[in-house]
């Protein structure tokens, strides 16, 4: 039987899995809408789905580098329980190591991929399935770096903050990996001045100058202060400017320069920034589950 579009969008409306799988169901089950329905709940994908409107924020992040290429991932889970356990931990090493095979450029790009005989998203869905808590892959960076460059990266209490370095001119992994640590802790934005737009610039300028003349500063005075309030502004966001976790006399810029080296660049992820958190009451849940 022919599979058309329209069947798969209405069983992707009746158990929420992913297009891929409806079309999967429904060709296993020659265009049967029923049988096709109990074919993804016998693989766990229809089960999958009813968690899909739960919230995920908690998981890890994870590094993965092969050769001259490496991924940063995020992979969230609902809750930070799941997240320390280590069958959802070799999932995330799983998946990271095979999103650097794939090189996808996008997250939906990357479910599509194969693995283990099925999609990326597919085999997501049947770890769901084991764990009983959504998993959601939220987001990817691959870098690729020279040889004449090195990778850093640190994960933060076990993953709750990873952080993904290159430095060029060096093959000083220890150098790379401090930097990350520093990253980790301090939170900077971007790597230099040069990087930081000309708008956000011009907009904080325009911030510490009405601050200066509120405070009732003489306007011939007001320029000087906002340049140097600017610079304290710039060793807040900027990598470079910050002083070192390592080395507080030196900053970042100096330290890494002194050893030959500088900072190509850096991703930094912190696990559900800017999603909203669960807030469930801990009791109620297990006397709920108590009275099932």
């Amino acid at each position: 039987m022919a599979i058309t579009a329209s069947m798969v969008k209405e069983l992707r409306e009746k158990t929420g899995a992913g297009m891929m799988d409806c079309k999967k169901a429904l060709v296993e089950t020659d265009g049967d809408m029923e049988k096709a329905i109990d074919y993804l709940r016998e693989k766990g994908i229809a089960k999958a789905a009813k968690k899909a409107d739960r919230i995920a924020a908690e998981g890890l992040a994870y590094v993965a580098t092969e050769g001259n290429k490496a991924v940063i991932v995020e992979i969230n889970s609902e809750t930070d329980f799941v997240a320390k356990n280590d069958n959802f931990k070799n999932l995330v090493a799983e998946l990271a190591k095979q999103i650097l095979a794939d090189n996808p450029a996008s997250v939906e790009e990357a479910l599509s991929k194969p693995m283990h005989g099925e999609t990326v998203e597919t085999y997501i869905n049947s770890q769901i399935a084991k764990i009983g808590e959504k998993i959601s892959l939220r987001r990817f960076e691959i870098v690729e770096k020279a040889d004449s460059a090195v990778f850093g990266s640190y994960l933060h209490m076990g993953g709750r903050i990873g952080v993904l370095t290159v430095l060029d001119g060096t093959t000083d992994e220890e150098l790379a990996k401090d930097v990350a640590m520093h990253i980790a802790a301090i939170k900077p934005v971007y790597v230099s001045r040069d990087e930081v737009p000309a708008e956000e610039v011009n907009r904080e300028r325009e911030v510490l100058k009405q601050q200066a003349l509120n405070e009732g500063k003489p306007e011939n005075i007001v320029e000087k202060m906002v340049e140097g309030r600017l610079s304290k502004y710039f060793e807040d966001v900027c990598l470079l400017d910050q002083p070192f976790v390592k080395d507080g006399d030196h900053k970042v810029g100096k330290y890494v320069a002194n050893k030959g080296a500088s900072v190509q660049t850096f991703i930094r992820y912190e696990v559900g920034e800017g999603m909203e958190k669960r807030e469930d009451n801990f009791a109620e849940e297990v006397m709920s589950q108590v009275k099932k």
